[in-house]
């Protein structure tokens, strides 16, 4: 049987094969049989799991009638804040559904472990749910479908984030890519860092503020509900991409080599100044008590928290937080939900390390 077979679990099952044991599993370039999920061996993996089944929602479950009224009164909302919820939903549009690519065409088959398997379909449908929450909120609210759902390839800010992720899977989309080798090994923990750490743990804050900030003013509740979840999901994802991350670097202890540390730092600076531009370019004025200055310190603050998380020296020198009630949006361990719209039984937040 051939690595590719041992990996996907489609090829011929053999008749005489032992029963595995947990000492048999491991992240990548497993020999063990990956259709069998017991006996566990990364618990936290299927911890997430239950935790991602356990905050099951539904983007139709929340009202849009405030905000339809309120989009279509002329003086709801300022231009600026009409710039930005667009630019916003321009972006998360079409960021949800490279995710899920990702997730299907490159980790999935790559990460030979049943306990993470289970965990990606769980995020796949997840990623399913947020594109279908912005398709909800374009319906809703009778945007044009074609500016929102294209703008990640006709607003420069947007495109420059998307074709720099993009850059970092395009041959773990290869057919004939496969790990087991330390520059292909290298390779797919380079893919995880730029979607986990980078794409949804950085890219995603600037313009989680945002909407948040609306709400915060009663603007904008039900889509800022959404987001609220969307947040809320996005930290399970992250939270299990960092442990994938350094579980991997513990199995494989030669792939973080100084020379590859030096890298991902770069790659983090370099995703850090994109996030920068696309918060100038959607803020070009300042708005619901933003900037684009004060967005950059905030991008400082998360980049650096992303390389203690994965076991890096900062890139930036130590900054505060200058958005403290972020932390208070992530902490969702209570009986309502902000904006109280509905009540919400939040099981798993309290388990998590918010930001």
């Amino acid at each position: 049987m051939t690595n590719t077979e041992i990996a996907s679990g489609l090829g011929e099952i053999n008749r005489e094969g032992g029963r595995v044991s947990v000492d048999d599993k491991r992240m990548i370039n497993c020999r063990a049989d990956v259709n069998q999920l017991l006996p566990l061996k990364y618990h936290w993996a299927w911890e997430k799991y239950l935790a991602g089944c356990n905050n099951h929602w539904m983007p139709t479950e929340v009202s849009m009638q405030a905000d339809i009224a309120l989009w279509k009164s002329p003086n709801g909302l300022t231009e600026d804040e009409r710039r930005a919820l667009k630019r916003n939903l321009g972006f998360f549009a079409a960021s949800e559904s490279l995710v899920a690519n990702n997730i299907v065409l490159a980790v999935y088959r790559n990460l030979t472990n049943p306990e993470c398997r289970q965990y990606l379909l769980r995020q796949a449908f997840e990623e399913a749910v947020h594109t279908h929450t912005f398709q909800y909120i374009v319906e809703s609210l009778g945007l044009d479908e074609g500016e929102l759902f294209n703008m990640y390839r006709e607003v420069p800010s947007i495109t420059d984030k998307a074709a720099w992720a993009l850059a970092y899977t395009q041959h773990l989309e290869d057919p004939d890519f496969r790990t087991g080798t330390p520059e292909t090994d290298q390779a797919f923990l380079r893919d995880l860092i730029a979607f986990y750490v980078v794409f949804e743990g950085m890219w995603f804050y600037t313009g989680f503020a945002q909407i948040l900030s609306l709400g915060r003013r009663n603007k904008m509740v039900g889509i800022a509900e959404q987001y609220q979840y969307i947040l809320r999901d996005e930290s399970i994802h992250l939270n299990f991409g960092i442990d994938a991350i350094n579980q991997i670097k513990i199995e494989n202890p030669h792939l973080w080599s100084p020379g590859f540390q030096a890298e991902v730092r770069t790659m983090l600076a370099e995703a850090c100044e994109l996030e920068v531009a696309y918060g100038r370019d959607t803020m070009p004025r300042g708005l619901l008590g933003l900037n684009a200055d004060l967005c950059e310190q905030y991008m400082h603050f998360i980049t650096n928290r992303r390389c203690a998380q994965i076991g890096l020296a900062p890139v930036f020198a130590e900054t505060e937080n200058p958005f403290p009630w972020m932390s208070e949006m992530m902490d969702l361990k209570k009986e309502k939900n902000f904006f109280e719209t509905r009540v919400i039984e939040y099981q798993s937040g309290g388990a998590l390390d918010w930001d």
